[in-house]
């Protein structure tokens, strides 16, 4: 959500903001309705202020025996018009909230101007794509052909674009979500938090889900919806609370399974397990005071990245432009990990800095030491990292000539000792 004094305030700037994601200028028509309403709100309290000092005129001339039936009148009057007021200005505020709401964070300045992914800048690149002596396969020939990666299986269960992992695969997947849980908790300073799955309406507003984006989320019969992400929750425990700048930063990470109804993808990555209705990341979320999101945004890149660099992936950094960027993001770094079996680069982990644009919707604040008042918490939120296409990844890039799968040094001790995945060896 956006701040209507600073739209008052640099109108222009504002829009030019939205310009560069492509939204045309809305901050007259803002201003407008927010010049109306607040017209309404100095109109009405004159009416309750003239209302009170009738109704007393009205008590003095009965006890004085005076004649009250002008006032009396005039009274009814102003409750009529009252509760016309009111009525206006409820209609100019829900008006004004609709807009508002369904306008995207405005960029930092440093994010580069562009239309698509195809003008998002790499910033970085670490290790050197793998070379065989045999044409690489990707991950989903070599999951069946193991025999522990079953899409049939799926889609007469569920449908498409779901997967049911069996033995080492299964057990990969938990090794891989420990692995980057241990490496989160006891080395980079998040708490591990298990969360609901299923949240109320409010907590998919507060981080900005709904209400532009429900056709991508699944809802229950009884008003609950499924979480697309923990950043979710895990935001939302900063939602309608006043932390002490002490407490700051909060750090958080959590591994959790996550629903998406993938509505805008129809067609894309159809085999596989890359584009998922189900899925399951670590999540890492921050909570931390404006002067410091921006340094929170590169250490948080940095700590996923770490799972990369020990799983002994090649990867690049990217720094999406503003036609690329998320609908609440100020800043955005994609990882992208190499994928021989594809031969191209894909989205493993995506961290954005949010700014206030969250913290205002759910109304998360700190008080700064010294202060009376309060202000808003800056929201980062990263993937540390999707557990489904970390396995994709250790698959195309581990695999060998037989077809079985070499397991990292760093995921054997979590894989009860195992160093290769092939079709007649079953994790225990």
């Amino acid at each position: 959500m956006h701040d209507l004094r600073l739209i008052r305030e640099a109108p222009e700037e504002f829009d030019r903001g939205l310009g560069r994601r492509g939204v045309a200028p809305v901050s007259e028509q803002i201003l407008e309705l927010d010049r109306r309403r607040r017209a309404a709100q100095t109109e009405l309290q004159d009416m309750l202020t003239r209302r009170n000092a009738a109704s007393k005129q009205v008590g003095a001339a009965k006890r004085s025996g005076e004649d009250a039936s002008a006032l009396i009148e005039e009274v009814q009057s102003l409750k009529d018009g009252i509760a016309e007021n009111e009525a206006t200005e409820k209609a100019l505020d829900a008006e004004l909230l609709a807009i508002l709401e369904a306008l995207p964070n405005l960029p930092a300045t440093d994010v580069p101007d562009g239309d698509s992914e195809e003008d998002n800048r790499e910033v970085r690149s670490h290790g050197a794509k793998p070379e065989y002596a045999f044409t690489p396969k990707e991950h989903f020939d070599l999951g069946e052909a193991l025999g522990f990666m079953d899409f049939d299986a799926a889609s007469r269960l569920s449908g498409a674009r779901f997967v049911v992992l069996r033995g080492a695969l299964a057990r990969l997947e938990r090794a891989l979500a420990t692995f980057m849980l241990d490496l989160h908790t006891g080395e980079h300073g998040f708490e591990e938090i298990v969360t609901p799955v299923l949240v109320r309406e409010e907590a998919l507003y507060g981080t900005g889900q709904l209400p532009k984006f429900a056709e991508d989320l699944y809802r229950t019969a009884d008003d609950y919806w499924l979480i697309p992400t923990a950043e979710v929750t895990l935001t939302n425990l900063a939602a309608g609370g006043i932390l002490d700048e002490t407490d700051l930063p909060l750090r958080m990470t959590a591994w959790t399974q996550c629903f998406r109804s993938e509505a805008g993808a129809a067609g894309r990555d159809t085999r596989g397990m890359l584009r998922q209705h189900q899925f399951s990341k670590v999540e890492m979320v921050c909570a931390t005071h404006p002067d410091e999101s921006d340094a929170e945004l590169e250490r948080m890149t940095a700590c996923a990245e770490e799972v990369l660099k020990r799983l002994g992936l090649h990867y690049r950094v990217v720094v999406l432009c503003t036609g690329d960027i998320g609908f609440g993001a100020r800043k955005t770094y994609d990882l992208e990990v190499w994928l021989p079996g594809q031969d191209t680069y894909r989205e493993i982990s995506s961290c954005s800095n949010c700014g206030d644009f969250q913290a205002r919707r759910m109304k998360a604040r700190f008080r700064p030491r010294g202060e009376k008042g309060t202000r808003f918490v800056h929201t980062l939120n990263g993937s540390g990292l999707a557990v489904g296409r970390t396995m994709i990844a250790i698959l195309e890039n581990y695999q060998n000539a037989d077809g079985s799968i070499t397991v990292p040094d760093v995921l054997r001790p979590y894989m009860g000792g195992l160093e290769r995945i092939a079709r007649d060896e079953i994790a225990a």
